[in-house]
């Protein structure tokens, strides 16, 4: 290697990892490196140096993978912003490093030999312009702010890249005009649309909410600024699946992607096949939206128990299913409420004190459920909550998760209890991002 900076290597790019990267090597150590693709061979200068690894930024690409495509975001590349991975794959390439990282996850930690095959989201058409295939999908846009000037973060930093347009974002969001506009006093800026409904939200974060100077937006929006009293009533959007509204408080939890609150609620029914008359957990239930379609399906004479941790969220889903007379909502950390259940305390005693209040008195019936749907955040479930939930379930469980390696790590746990990966199905529900979303399917033994 001659005439090259001392930090820019010349690789031979390998294979895919998790986190967006590919994997290549120099004198013994791995070089996890961006914007690269497998089979490639790059310069790549080092911008991390760990004592056994180090991470590379592909910034001259020698010999092109067939995949490779040109970045439709002018913001994309080499040290700018952080929000897309993979925008220099074409699409079906995406879907298959996704589907490689699946794999590879699943065998590495809960030794599960399985071929992935991620699927496409479909983008619901309602009359309005399609965007372009894989851009302008995100709902909900996190901008970061420097001096009143709105940004991404780019990778691995606190650095903002000044942008006037995100090609992911959803026309909705990019009708509020966030990024052309100067916020003096903010941190950030999130804007918030409903695919269905149109109702669009902005939040605010700085250190003194009050003191942030809001800019004239392009369209009405409703404001969320500053943090609420505990029980206040936050702005809100209106969300519709399955012929009913979800309320969404603030930023609480909703899939960002217009297709994918609805594919999933469907394939989890799929999933777990429920019946008249069987109780059925939500657990991390959010704002109601298994709850919701979980409790059509399992009638008047079933029973479907929501567990949230979070307060907004709780009294979101309260309100969602208000007309349900076979839910309850029950408040409170999954670990703690499960056990619970499990051994009959959901009236009201509970082992960990907490003061936990639900709609309705029925949770005492479940010391054992016949269907289990569980949403964790990221860093999934854990031992604790699989140790509880294998207790509970009694004929099937539906996992979602967006991360492989917590998925697989759980799995991996629910195996070691004497339940089994029935089926896996993926979902593209964030294109031009590293990011997947799963549903695992479990059946005992």
């Amino acid at each position: 290697m001659t005439d090259v900076e001392p930090d820019v290597l010349e690789l031979q790019v390998g294979n895919v990892a998790n986190g967006g990267f590919c994997v290549a090597r120099h004198e013994g150590r791995v070089v996890f490196v961006r914007h690269a693709l497998p089979g490639e061979r790059v310069r790549a200068r080092v911008t991390e140096s760990a004592r056994n690894f180090l991470r590379a930024d592909a910034v001259e690409i020698l010999e092109a993978s067939p995949d490779r495509v040109e970045p439709p975001c002018p913001f994309a590349g080499p040290g700018r912003c952080g929000g897309c991975d993979w925008q220099h794959a074409s699409l079906p390439a995406q879907r298959a490093l996704k589907a490689a990282v699946v794999e590879e996850q699943l065998q590495r930690l809960a030794g599960i030999t399985r071929t992935v095959t991620v699927e496409e989201v479909p983008y619901p058409v309602d009359g309005d312009t399609v965007p372009p295939p894989g851009l302008g999908w995100r709902t909900r846009v996190q901008f970061a702010v420097s001096s009143g000037a709105v940004g991404l973060r780019r990778h691995r930093s606190h650095d903002i890249e000044p942008i006037d347009e995100c090609l992911i974002a959803h026309p909705g969001v990019e009708l509020m005009g966030i990024e052309r506009k100067r916020w003096p006093g903010a941190s950030g800026v999130e804007g918030i649309v409903s695919a269905t409904t149109g109702d669009r939200l902005v939040v605010l974060r700085g250190r003194d909410r009050r003191k942030i100077r809001v800019p004239r937006l392009d369209v009405p929006v409703r404001l969320v600024r500053g943090k609420p009293e505990p029980g206040a009533a936050l702005p809100y959007v209106r969300e519709e699946v399955a012929g009913r509204l979800y309320q969404v408080s603030g930023s609480g939890f909703w899939q960002v992607h217009p297709g994918a609150a609805r594919l999933l609620a469907d394939a989890v029914l799929d999933a777990l096949e429920p019946k008249p008359g069987d109780i059925a957990l939500d657990l991390y239930c959010g704002v109601g939206l298994f709850a919701g379609v979980l409790a059509d399906r399992v009638g008047r004479d079933g029973l479907v128990v929501g567990v949230e941790s979070d307060g907004q969220a709780v009294r979101d889903a309260r309100f969602n299913l208000r007309d349900l007379p076979n839910v309850s909502i029950e408040r409170g950390p999954v670990e703690e409420v499960v056990a619970d259940l499990e051994f009959g305390r959901a009236d009201g005693t509970s082992r960990s004190q907490n003061k936990r209040t639900g709609t309705h008195h029925r949770g005492e019936r479940v010391r054992r459920a016949d269907v289990v749907v569980l949403d964790p955040p990221r860093a999934g479930a854990g031992r604790e909550v699989v140790d509880h939930i294998t207790r509970l379930a009694g004929r099937k469980i539906a996992y979602v998760s967006c991360d492989p390696a917590t998925l697989a790590r759980d799995l991996s746990y629910f195996s070691d209890r004497g339940w089994t990966l029935e089926t896996l199905r993926a979902f593209d529900a964030f294109p031009m991002t590293q990011h997947v979303e799963l549903l695992a399917t479990l059946i005992k033994g």
